[in-house]
């Protein structure tokens, strides 16, 4: 812009400035004319070279009035108004409008005047962010506490996905065309539900390593427990597998029983993270869109002939992602990370016997004596070492995982959680003996008290009323009474309710001599008749009972008994003063 031309605008401004209000359209007009431009050129001009004076600020620029109470209502049904795709479908002033119809609200402010009169809809929203009740502030994510784990496989993470790109349709893996499966057409996704193609995601925590298997269907049991098995199981160029100490899942995953089953049996902590919280497990989930992006993008543009394909080209692409991509937590390639575990760290298992871990039920056997043994999967094993065991008592005993030679009892200590206590095989030595047998003359073992011999010594204490186990040893030595005699076991036969028995009427029974039945008359052997005399108070000799056995040879009737008695009397007590 020339100089003259400044100078003519300046002299445009004063000249319409010293117009004042209404003549200054005059003044634009003329000069727009004179100068050949239009009017709105010329006002652009005019901006150009002109300063224009700052806009006074509002006295009450930046005041809230709404009330935090209205505030929080007003608040409160705007995030209602979200749906779950986070589509909005209402905004603040129609928020305001349905609650100022129904009473909720006021929404006012009282003015220099005096005059009330209703908030306007940008003092509303301005009001919402003063107080940090605005939806856009209350829908920001919350501040995420940090995790972490302490050696590779100490946690694991296993999440699945269902692949929105491939169905497996007979005679291989498919394309979803957009055509055929868009969502006017639900009834197309449920002819191929079981035939989705299923992508279980497992990841070290520590390391970072990605493990991904596909299965055909959607989320179960089987599935599930098959892929946590293939990762657990040990392949050929892959740094990540064996047990882990912990493991992450959703709330609809730790539903299974059979799996939880799993998990205890391989001494695996189950971790469920909360019901929406996904980020509990965001390392997963990280993982499935590293899969998606790094692995299934080559799907589009090759032929999948299969599952069995895919699981072998995934084997490729685990190999080479972990081993040449760099994390950037710990800076160094997720499986150079991963062999940092040690021979404590990791727990491999027979991956057979896992399988057969998920349906196996712990099995009652009962405790044989006087060794407190099992027998279990035809072995024999020792449970001395079991808490509260006795001699017939049942166990429940299953297999152990990881070491062949010790089984698992399975119980539940005081807080009602399953407990496993291990228990070795007992091994036969020379001879038949077990190798755990006392050498006589050269060693001392002793079993442990059970919980019936504890019981049985404390019991013995309270009877004998001693304070210690030779006391009461002692006690019964010298027989004294149970429980210091203190207790009368016919106590309890003095409690007789105290009640006069009345009387009752009888009926005399008169035998009828006619039809009465003769009671046979009771005949004593010789030998009863002596014993009847001894007890009547005569004393015997040989000769007695040779007289007894003279006058009565067939026996003495127990009539006789005192007649007899009288004549043996007086047959004693007479002389003889000569013979016959």
């Amino acid at each position: 812009m020339s100089p003259a031309l400044i100078e003519m605008l300046l002299d445009i401004h004063q000249r319409a400035s010293a117009a004042g209000h209404g003549g200054k359209c005059a003044v634009y007009q003329q000069a727009a004319q004179r100068l050949g431009m239009s009017v709105g050129t010329l006002h652009r001009k005019l901006k150009e070279v002109v300063m224009k004076p700052d806009r006074k600020r509002r006295a009450d620029a930046g005041a809230v009035t709404l009330t935090l109470a209205e505030a929080r209502i007003v608040s409160a049904y705007l995030m209602e108004q979200y749906r779950a795709n986070n589509k909005k479908l209402a905004s603040v002033e129609n928020a305001v409008t349905v609650l100022r119809k129904d009473g909720s609200i006021r929404a006012e402010a009282v003015g220099a005047d005096g005059v009330i009169r209703p908030l306007s809809v940008s003092a509303i929203t301005r009001a919402l962010r003063r107080y940090a009740l605005h939806p856009a502030q209350l829908r920001r994510p919350a501040p995420a506490q940090e995790l972490r784990s302490l050696h590779p496989n100490d946690v694991w993470m296993i999440d699945a996905s269902i692949s929105t790109l491939f169905y497996v349709p007979e005679g291989g893996v498919a394309d979803m065309s957009p055509a055929e499966f868009y969502k006017n057409k639900p009834g197309n996704f449920e002819k191929i539900k079981r035939q989705r193609l299923t992508r279980y995601v497992v990841t070290d925590h520590t390391s970072g390593a990605i493990f991904v298997h596909y299965v055909a269907g959607g989320e179960s049991i089987a599935n599930l427990a098959e892929s946590f098995l293939a990762c657990v199981a040990q392949r050929p160029h892959q740094q990540m597998y064996g047990v882990p100490f912990h493991l992450v899942v959703d709330p609809g995953s730790a539903d299974t029983g059979a799996f939880r089953n799993l998990l205890r049996r391989l001494l695996v902590t189950l971790i469920v993270n909360a019901v929406g919280n996904p980020r509990a497990k965001g390392q997963v989930e990280n993982a499935h869109n590293i899969v998606e992006t790094n692995f299934e993008s080559g799907f589009k543009i090759t032929r999948v002939p299969n599952i069995a394909w895919i699981n072998a080209q995934a084997a490729r692409w685990m190999r080479w992602y972990n081993s040449t991509r760099v994390h950037s937590r710990h800076g160094m390639t997720r499986y150079a990370k991963w062999m940092e575990i040690t021979a404590e760290q990791l727990r491999v298992v027979d991956a057979d016997l896992a399988r057969k871990l998920l349906t196996h039920e712990p099995e009652r056997r009962k405790v044989s004596g006087p060794f407190l043994r099992v027998d279990f999967d035809s072995r024999e094993w020792d449970v001395s070492a079991v808490p509260n065991v006795m001699i017939g008592a049942w166990l429940d005993v299953t297999y152990n995982p990881f070491r062949r030679d010790v089984a698992f009892v399975v119980d539940r200590d005081e807080d009602g959680r399953e407990r496993l206590t291990e228990i070795p095989e007992v091994v036969e030595a020379e001879h038949g003996f077990s190798e755990a047998a006392a050498l006589i003359g050269r060693e001392f073992k002793s079993q442990a008290d059970t919980i019936a011999d504890t019981n049985r010594k404390l019991v013995e204490r309270i009877a004998t009323g001693a304070e210690t186990d030779d006391a009461a040893k002692a006690a019964r030595k010298a027989k004294k009474l149970p429980f210091g005699g203190q207790i009368d076991p016919y106590k309890h036969l003095d409690d007789v309710p105290d009640v006069v028995p009345l009387p009752r009427r009888a009926t005399t029974l008169t035998p009828d001599t006619a039809t009465a039945s003769a009671v046979p008359a009771t005949v004593f052997t010789h030998f009863q008749a002596a014993q009847a005399l001894l007890r009547a108070g005569l004393t015997l000799t040989a000769k007695t009972h040779a007289r007894i056995a003279e006058w009565y040879p067939d026996g003495v009737p127990e009539a006789d008994i005192d007649q007899l008695k009288h004549r043996l009397t007086v047959r004693a007590g007479l002389r003889v003063v000569g013979g016959e």
